[in-house]
């Protein structure tokens, strides 16, 4: 996996980001590391630099994401998951145990919304998902629509004019398969669950069922944030993310 490095302090930190990104995803947040902190930023296998991972199970892409960590070499690291991105590092805390110092996962959904098992469909799935995310004008159309869960400046369809859309949907279809919370309980080190005040709806009805599961975790909302937080409220998650007060 390629992986960017931002800041050179030895708090080891590594962002993983969710569907339709790659290592950019977090970039923003570069302005606003402590100078204690390097944050690591992943491609996930198959996007951005990374080559494709061997087969299309989730299992797979946390054995990968291990060897990342692994490679880093920190002896205890937090680990940062963005919307997709914090199913998958779930994956990969629960083979690491105590290693993962903390969790901190962004706008992350317990299950698969109505809205994205059609594009799942096996009759008519992949045709819809063409249409809406490969195509210029399904994507305008359907980042209007989502208006309500970003802000004016923010695109929720920009990245996939640029990915390869089979990895896309390949990703989309494996998420699906994932699973909820409950196989997640055993996670006992500290856990944020953070999320934008104007997101999805079933992002907010996750919350809950993510913190049934963990009674430590704290839940955080960001104000006027919608579903991109790390672009649409930067700041206050950067406080959340870096304040760490096991570190202070």
């Amino acid at each position: 996996m390629h992986v960017e490095r931002y800041g050179e302090g030895p708090e080891v930190y590594l962002g993983l980001h969710g569907w339709g990104g790659d290592h950019r995803t977090f970039a923003p947040l570069a302005t606003h590391l402590p100078a204690t902190v390097s944050l690591y930023s992943a491609d996930l296998p198959g996007c951005g630099q990374s080559p494709p991972p061997r087969d299309w199970e989730a299992a797979t892409i946390a054995q990968e994401i291990i060897a990342a960590i692994q490679a880093i070499g920190a002896e205890r690291i937090t680990l940062i998951g963005n919307c997709s991105g914090a199913n998958l590092a779930l994956m990969a805390a629960m083979k690491l145990g105590s290693r993962i110092r903390r969790l901190v996962l962004i706008d992350m959904f317990a299950y698969m919304p109505r809205y994205f098992r059609l594009f799942t469909n096996p009759n008519y799935g992949r045709y819809a998902y063409y249409s809406t995310f490969a195509n210029p004008v399904g994507r305008w159309v359907s980042n209007q629509s989502l208006r309500g869960h970003r802000t004016a400046n923010t695109d929720l369809t920009s990245s996939f004019g640029t990915v390869d859309h089979n990895v896309a949907y390949q990703y989309l279809l494996m998420l699906g398969e994932i699973g909820g919370p409950e196989q997640f309980s055993d996670l006992t080190m500290p856990i944020e669950i953070v999320y934008g005040e104007r997101t999805f709806g079933a992002v907010r009805r996750s919350v809950p069922q993510w913190r049934a599961v963990w009674p430590q975790s704290q839940a955080v909302e960001l104000k006027g944030a919608g579903h991109l937080p790390i672009e649409e409220a930067t700041e206050q998650l950067a406080l959340v993310i870096f304040d760490d007060k096991e570190n202070s």
